[in-house]
């Protein structure tokens, strides 16, 4: 089976679609990923690549075609809206000529933003009439109205169209979250193509050199009576980190709760101002952005895991994927945010979880876990860890994945090989639209 992988971010960029890629290799199928130079989330291209280097490649046993763009710098708008066309124009040029010659069996579109990645594939799946699977992450035209304040009719109208097109040229919607089957049979008859399917945590391979969090604050001056609530990921506009720095304030006083940012991302200079603004150096830190392979050290040593997101319709929709990862690592999760992600929190009774923009609850679930009993907190980490292993794997999803495409393959042959794509019924049957 040949594979055609569409997505603007792969590795050496840290997302999911690698784990597929490189999984379905190693289950036998022909991997060949549409992609774009690598350069984010710094904004400029990574060392060894260029317009001119390393543009095909093999990784893993991966075809790796990597189209040229304009790199999206800072993150401001428009140099953004450069980056995303360019990506789109090369790709919709690009994928015309490489269909003459290259023949498939299936696409597959990794769906972070913008939504019109999506249209070079429809493109390859009409022209060599293939099935077209479409993992969406981000809800759209949603997320050009929460995440970028665009709303006038003029743009808004005609991506609707776009949307309602692809999704009509798909043959299965793969869903992160549940709640996105509301917005898109909005937008259609779609309800039959979704399916549920979520993220799952990286795979951080055992790191065996020295725990680096023992050199960074206040991780080397902690003491048995320190609290340590640990937010790790992107600082951008979405997560909204203002509000756990209110929350902090009123806890200032509190020495021994402390709170960790780390990462990197739009915000991260504002939110070291807001720092100063309010005297919170004695208890908040933001040390910087780590590989991935040192987070398990962060959060061992951490009591609590945050996450928090705007309250925008858009994102009460979603289930941020650092919440599969906290789950994964055994430790309490404390939230704040609406709709999907505080839902799975409570389901899986792995920690708390606060509305949107709540900072005096969101201080009370502090106080409440300052409160509670080790034994309690590590129930909590327990409770999500067990949730995880039974609901989010990467190997449940690759074998859902393995088990949609094979069965939609007009002719399947027999085969060798040992694996087995059975699953139970309910991993890919329809989702029904939220009320």
């Amino acid at each position: 089976m040949k594979l055609c992988i569409f997505t603007n971010h792969f590795f050496p960029e840290d997302f999911k679609v690698n784990d597929i890629a490189f999984e379905l290799v190693n289950r036998g199928i022909d991997v060949t990923v549409i992609t774009a130079i690598p350069d984010y989330p710094k904004g400029k291209f990574f060392e060894g690549y260029s317009l001119f280097k390393r543009r095909r490649e093999e990784i893993r046993g991966v075809k790796v075609i990597r189209l040229p763009i304009i790199p999206r710098g800072g993150g401001g708008a428009f140099r953004l809206i450069l980056n995303y066309l360019s990506y789109f124009i090369c790709a919709s040029i690009f994928t015309f000529f490489h269909s003459f010659r290259n023949k498939y069996d299936a696409a597959f579109v990794h769906l972070t933003s913008p939504f019109f990645i999506g249209l070079p594939a429809v493109h390859l799946k009409k022209r060599q009439k293939i099935p077209l699977y479409f993992w969406t992450l981000d809800l759209w035209p949603e997320s050009l109205i929460s995440a970028g304040g665009i709303s006038h009719p003029v743009i808004i109208k005609p991506q609707d169209k776009m949307v309602s097109y692809v999704y009509k040229n798909c043959d299965k919607i793969l869903i992160g979250s549940k709640g996105f089957a509301k917005s898109i049979c909005k937008k259609g008859d779609f309800e039959s193509k979704l399916a549920y399917f979520p993220n799952w945590a990286e795979s951080v391979a055992t790191s065996q050199s020295e725990d680096i969090s023992n050199s960074i604050p206040p991780f080397n001056s902690m003491s048995q009576d320190d609290l340590i609530f640990l937010f790790a990921g992107n600082l951008g506009e979405a997560q909204n980190l203002d509000t756990i720095l209110f929350a902090a304030n009123q806890l200032k006083k509190k020495k021994n709760i402390k709170f960790v940012f780390i990462g990197d991302g739009r915000r991260r200079e504002n939110l070291l101002a807001l720092v100063e603004e309010l005297s919170l150096q004695e208890t908040v830190f933001f040390p910087g952005r780590f590989p991935l392979e040192t987070m398990p050290f962060f959060m061992r040593k951490s009591s609590v895991l945050m996450v928090s997101l705007k309250d925008e319709p858009c994102f009460n929709l979603t289930v941020p994927a650092k919440v599969q990862f906290y789950m994964s690592q055994g430790k309490p999760v404390l939230a704040m945010l609406n709709g999907d992600g505080q839902d799975l929190i409570r389901e899986a009774q792995c920690g708390l979880a606060v509305n949107a923009d709540d900072v005096d609850g969101f201080v009370q679930a502090i106080e409440k876990i300052a409160n509670s009993s080790k034994d309690n907190l590590s129930t909590w980490g327990e409770n999500g860890k067990k949730f995880y292993d039974n609901n989010f794997t990467k190997e449940q999803r690759i074998n859902q994945l393995m088990e949609l495409m094979m069965r939609s393959l007009p002719t399947p042959k027999a085969s060798s090989s040992s694996h087995s794509y059975q699953l139970p019924a309910e991993q890919h049957k329809p989702l029904q639209a939220k009320n």
